[in-house]
């Protein structure tokens, strides 16, 4: 199965991530990352949403995705076109020995302590799904305390917007 990317740019009103989420689970399908948030227009939002299938279901979800009033326009991201990125909270067990090389881990990966406690630190890292899935192994052993991810946003390279 294959993994696609869409954008869905849709209108901002209460109700409208309920349509698009039922939509999917009453055709069966599965959501894999799904991020929303108020684009510079205050009465749209973008959807980020992640599925895997063949082209067929993904044919079949932008077909009826189209059908809901309040669904502007869909973009299929293709990989080469489109900045993709996820933001990740990690709380990692730091007692006081193992808390430079927790830091140093961090910095490898451009990744930034936003929380320090006596016995543990929060970094915040963003990038590629790759990218924060090697972070994570490589903080496994000092022992992961608490793991938040967003989910992939992603948007279109060079000049042209959604729309």
């Amino acid at each position: 199965m294959e993994r696609y990317v869409l954008s869905v740019l849709v209108e901002n009103h209460a109700g409208v991530l309920s349509r698009v989420s039922g939509l999917f689970s009453r055709r069966g399908y599965n959501i894999d990352s799904l991020t929303v948030g108020e684009t510079y227009n205050p009465g749209q939002s973008r959807m980020t949403i992640v599925v895997r299938g063949d082209e067929y279901i993904l044919e079949q979800i932008e077909k009826q995705l189209s059908k809901l009033v309040e669904v502007i326009s869909i973009d299929h991201c293709q990989a080469f076109d489109t900045v993709v990125r996820e933001m990740a909270l990690i709380k990692v067990s730091a007692p006081g020995t193992s808390r430079g090389i927790v830091v140093e881990t961090a910095n490898i990966f451009r990744a930034h302590v936003v929380d320090v406690a006596v016995d543990s630190l929060v970094i915040e890292a963003t990038g590629s799904e790759d990218k924060i899935a090697s972070l994570i192994r490589m903080l496994e052993p000092f022992g992961i305390l608490e793991l938040v991810r967003t989910g992939l946003t992603a948007m279109g390279r060079g000049g042209e917007t959604l729309q």
